[in-house]
């Protein structure tokens, strides 16, 4: 069985006090509960240790992002191995906003990736199209390249340690939302292409969550689709009251 999982991406969202605050009041919310699904919080690189040590085993914690390189003359750069050692399990890659802001291209995702895998962390790989694309019907050969050209040189053993995330790019952050039927078409759709690379049983097994502006309101409509195992959760997870029923629309 897939694991189903939400997960909070802060961005660029709260001090380090005000994290630790976050997780610490998320943490015990989720104490005693009966939770389907696994939750993750993507959090800044100055918070990652101290929310680690801020949580159980209830919640795991995710950088949202890693370097390139091993290690070496990258001044602010933070590598793999960096984040492994804070007790973080998680790393998000290839977020829609890495690639338009800072030029993320499929060949650095490939690296990271690599890099990522080799210190014994989970990547949440993030793939979507933008608007111009999806309204010109592209948004299968969008995703389909993203996958290929950054994770197929992967053997089907690394594959199957990889959590993807697809995000509308045109549903992020815009109150836009897929609908379940759309979120569903390409979910399946994804999973059709890792069938065609990996078989059916590593497909069957990849977990992939949608991101683009999942929500308490449409969080339970979403995930009763086959082929949606979760979310990659923005704004909504900034807060405790939003993110929780999100979590819980999975019971």
């Amino acid at each position: 069985m897939r694991k189903k999982i939400v997960a909070g991406n802060w961005k660029m969202n709260k001090t380090l006090q005000e994290g630790v605050e976050l997780a610490k009041e998320l943490n015990a919310a989720l104490a005693g509960k009966t939770i389907n699904c696994d939750v993750v919080v993507g959090v800044p690189a100055t918070h990652i240790a101290s929310v680690v040590a801020s949580v159980d085993s209830v919640v795991g914690v995710a950088a949202q992002n890693c370097a390139d390189k091993a290690s070496g003359a990258y001044t602010g750069e933070i590598s793999a191995a960096m984040v492994a050692s804070t007790g973080a399990k998680y790393v998000i890659l290839g977020h829609s906003e890495r690639r338009a802001y800072y030029g993320e291209t499929s060949e650095i995702l490939k690296e990271k990736t690599l890099l990522a895998l080799a210190n014994g962390l989970t990547p949440i790989f993030c793939i979507g199209e933008v608007l111009e694309e999806r309204e010109a019907g592209k948004q299968n050969e969008v995703v389909k390249a993203q996958i290929e050209e950054s994770l197929f040189n992967l053997s089907a053993e690394d594959f199957g340690k990889i959590v993807l995330a697809y995000e509308p790019v045109w549903a992020i952050g815009t109150g836009k939302t897929a609908t379940a039927e759309q979120a569903q078409e390409i979910h399946a759709y994804i999973r059709s292409v890792v069938a065609a690379k990996y078989g059916a049983e590593v497909a069957d097994n990849t977990t992939i969550l949608y991101g683009g502006s999942c929500n308490a309101s449409n969080a339970k409509e979403l995930f009763a689709n086959p082929d949606v195992d979760g979310g990659l959760i923005g704004g909504a997870s900034l807060a405790v009251a939003n993110f929780l029923p999100i979590i819980e629309a999975w019971n």
